[in-house]
């Protein structure tokens, strides 16, 4: 899916203005040979400006539901499109094998617990019969001690294990992990599941959460460190036109995918009305703030060879190429990189025909 959206963003990458480009003030000038130049100066000013990247909603929570034991399907208690909240139950399983383990243990831990008790009681009737010199002998206490801390131990292993099937037992009952919508079902009453399921096909269930959603997009690496300390986006989808919709920037993955070259940015959006789904594309304005080391150039100065970019200075009265890179789009100036000086004089319609060297009076 993320592929095909930054295919988007690489090739319908949009720009909208937040601060108008400094005015340019033209200057015409002649070569040697009587061909005519428009200078214009170089600004140092970054171009605030807003991208518009595709993104894609997604549920806040997600989760695809799977069976912990083996059992068959007692009762299915939801459907597609069934509203549910937090701890209410979904699925019921049968499986008697377990539930006769479950009262094994426990018959288990009950006499393990009877036995530790009247051993327990043996030692304390010993250790206070002991006080009386004479009477009883300290190996004696030693081994009424001894058989007490085994009984002990006999019980708390019988408990573990009883615990453990207890466990097991409530995983019978599948519940819901949190509020929300049951997207998906694919599983009926007297179907035998367990957890292998997983690797035969689909969950039992599919729990989404739709009142709060998530708005992903991925910015491309030239942009990702331009993100405006406002955090404040705009969106639309394509399915609800004219309905604009705001949200702030939640989190960044802080790096790039190796993959993509790109951030992903996500968005919390509040959907109580439930007017947006999960799935939706949309159109999102992010705002940059561009960089205050940015020099400002008209777009048409800048030229584009196959080895470099440049623009063409005039220094002393001669053309120099000067090597550039190129930053944030508005309109018809860019922000360029390179050894250029703030006032500096570029020519305004420069080509590759214009070499170096050459006289400007």
């Amino acid at each position: 899916m993320y592929k095909y959206l930054i295919i988007i963003t690489l090739s319908g990458l949009m720009f909208t203005a937040c601060r108008e480009a400094a005015p340019k003030k033209k200057t015409a000038v002649k070569d040697g040979k009587g061909r005519k130049y428009e200078l214009v100066a170089v600004v140092n000013q970054p171009l605030s400006s807003s991208i518009q990247l595709p993104a894609v909603l997604e549920a806040y929570q997600k989760v695809s539901i799977y069976p912990r034991v083996n059992g068959f399907v007692k009762k299915v208690a939801v459907d597609r499109g069934s509203a549910v909240r937090k701890g209410q139950v979904l699925i019921t399983l049968e499986a008697p094998e377990i539930i006769e383990q479950y009262f094994a243990a426990q018959s288990k831990y009950l006499q393990a617990k009877a036995v530790f008790a009247a051993s327990k009681d043996n030692f304390q009737r010993t250790l206070a019969v002991s006080e009386t010199p004479g009477t009883i002998s300290a190996h004696d206490v030693e081994v009424a001690n001894a058989r007490m801390e085994a009984d002990s131990a006999i019980m708390n292993a019988e408990l573990a294990n009883f615990r453990a099937l207890e466990a097991t037992r409530s995983y019978l009952t599948v519940t819901a992990p949190f509020d929300g919508v049951i997207t998906e079902r694919n599983i009926h009453p007297g179907a035998l599941v367990g957890p292998v399921t997983k690797l035969e096909g689909g969950p039992m269930l599919m729990l989404e959460q739709e009142d709060r959603l998530r708005l992903v997009v991925q910015v491309p690496e030239v942009y990702s460190a331009q993100l405006s300390d406002s955090r404040q986006v705009s969106f639309h989808v394509n399915a609800l036109p004219g309905r604009n919709f705001t949200g702030n920037i939640s989190r960044q993955a802080g790096s790039l995918s190796d993959r993509y070259r790109s951030e992903a940015v996500e968005v919390d959006v509040v959907n109580s009305q439930h007017l947006l789904k999960p799935g939706m594309y949309a159109e999102m304005s992010i705002p940059v703030t561009g960089s205050v080391q940015a020099m400002v150039v008209p777009a048409s100065a800048i030229v584009t060879s196959t080895e470099k970019k440049y623009v063409v200075a005039v220094r002393e009265g001669k053309t120099r190429w000067i090597d550039v890179q190129e930053g944030n789009h508005h309109s018809d100036s860019s922000e360029v990189f390179g050894n250029l000086k703030p006032g500096e004089k570029v020519i305004l319609n420069a080509n590759d025909e214009i070499k170096e060297g050459i006289s400007i009076d």
